[in-house]
């Protein structure tokens, strides 16, 4: 019996090391949001600081919920693509100021809250066609990489075309590519944090080519730089509503598809209606902390298979994520040449899936390929999902297919043409 008692102790110390291991390698491979989520929503209109001191507290937030809450390893942090989705398109792209944004996150979050806690989710699930999602998130991947390639400064606005090649000369340039080769070597060598290793080596080779600027001395917090407002001062213009729409789409089917994967990695597919409600609920939290929505972040497969198999893990590393606030004054000094390679890398990954897009079937792959397209060429991801939607009952309805037209996609396509016609006659 003595011998039991003490084998059970040693495994319990041993769970948990493994536990805390798994939250530490966790927080490594995803700490890189705070500097590049900030980065992103630095665009929207707010300062650098302020975008990652939300990134640490919505990481901090929501993965906490997670692990105390759903008892998984899971870390929920900014998601990669909505963020640009969130910046570039709702903010700049409508013209709407950062709290008006924020009005459309908090909406977009209630839409997927209901979808979370009912069988909205499900119907939509099944009434939006796989190549359409895998589209989204493929033009969400060239849209990432074109945003890096920008920030790099390895391609800029040509004369007399839309983009050319940057000036190599450019002590910036040459630090992102270095930089971003450095980064491929270190991912194909699946070296552990290799973003965190990416940011760091950047960050110095930056140095000695003279293109980092300091850094704030001290982090200067005030009431609103915690908690944010949303504004509903938008909220009678389309544009608004349009903004909300492929935010609450881009959420619902991003979220069902990375929770259904890593739970089935877990081999906990049990927990995947309490971990979908509460990364819908995070999401929510978002609006009033002043960043983008949360998602099950893709490097959680780094926590999994480090055997993290419990909320212990997840705690772990939103500890470690809160902790992040007081080295924030040191890594505002990263500069975009270290933060553009993640960029890049996390896009080519996203990009990869077009090798779900059927291409034997082209009344699936001609809409999908125009979303592909679309997202970065109009540097819109609302209007370039919108080609993609539109076009897709054309096709089918020309090739005598009408009945594989579920009702909600109508809906949802007549409401992109709906978008359309009222920017033809200026509203």
């Amino acid at each position: 019996m003595p011998y039991n008692k003490e084998h059970s102790k040693l495994r319990t110390e041993g769970n948990l090391r493994t536990e805390l291991t798994a939250g530490i390698i966790g927080y490594l491979t995803t700490v890189y949001i705070v500097v590049v989520n900030g980065s992103i929503l630095s665009e929207a209109g707010i300062t650098l600081e302020s975008g990652m001191l939300a990134t640490i507290l919505a990481s901090f937030l929501g993965t906490l919920l997670m692990g105390l809450l759903g008892k998984l390893p899971l870390l929920l942090i900014p998601g990669m693509g909505i963020n640009a989705l969130f910046a570039y398109s709702i903010v700049e792209g409508t013209g709407l100021t950062f709290q008006e944004g924020l009005a459309a996150v908090l909406i977009a979050a209630v839409v997927f809250l209901i979808t979370a806690f009912s069988k909205l989710g499900v119907i939509l699930k099944e009434a939006i066609p796989d190549a359409l999602k895998h589209a989204i998130s493929v033009g969400l991947g060239f849209f990432l990489i074109l945003i890096g390639l920008e920030k790099s400064g390895i391609v800029i606005s040509g004369e007399n075309t839309i983009i050319a090649i940057g000036e190599f000369s450019s002590p910036n340039v040459i630090a992102s590519l270095l930089t971003l080769f450095f980064a491929i070597f270190l991912f194909m060598r699946s070296v552990p944090a290799n973003f965190l290793i990416t940011m760091i080596g950047g960050t110095v080779l930056a140095f000695f080519l003279g293109t980092v600027e300091e850094g704030s001395e001290a982090v200067n917090v005030g009431i609103q730089d915690i908690l944010f407002i949303p504004s509903f001062s938008a909220i009678n213009d389309l544009s608004f509503w349009l903004a909300v729409f492929p935010l609450a789409l881009i959420l619902i089917f991003e979220n069902m598809g990375l929770i259904n994967g890593q739970l089935h990695m877990l081999k906990k597919n049990s927990s995947y209606n309490r971990a979908y409600k509460i990364t819908a609920f995070s999401t929510l939290t978002c609006a009033f902390l002043g960043t983008s929505p949360t998602v099950s972040a893709a490097e959680n497969a780094a926590v999994i298979t480090s055997n993290g198999k419990t909320g212990k893990a997840a705690i772990t590393a939103s500890l470690l994520f809160l902790a992040t606030i007081f080295i924030i004054p040191w890594i505002s000094m990263i500069p975009n040449s270290a933060i553009s390679p993640i960029l890049i890398i996390v896009g080519v990954l996203m990009a990869i899936n077009i090798r779900y897009i059927p291409t034997d079937d082209l009344s699936e792959a001609l809409p999908a390929f125009l979303i592909v397209v679309m997202i970065p060429f109009t540097y819109s991801i609302a209007d370039g999902m919108a080609f993609g939607f539109i076009a897709y009952p054309i096709v089918k309805i020309a090739l005598g297919r009408f009945k594989e037209l579920p009702m909600p996609l109508i809906v949802i396509s007549l409401l992109f043409l709906f978008d359309f016609v009222m920017k033809i006659i200026g509203f």
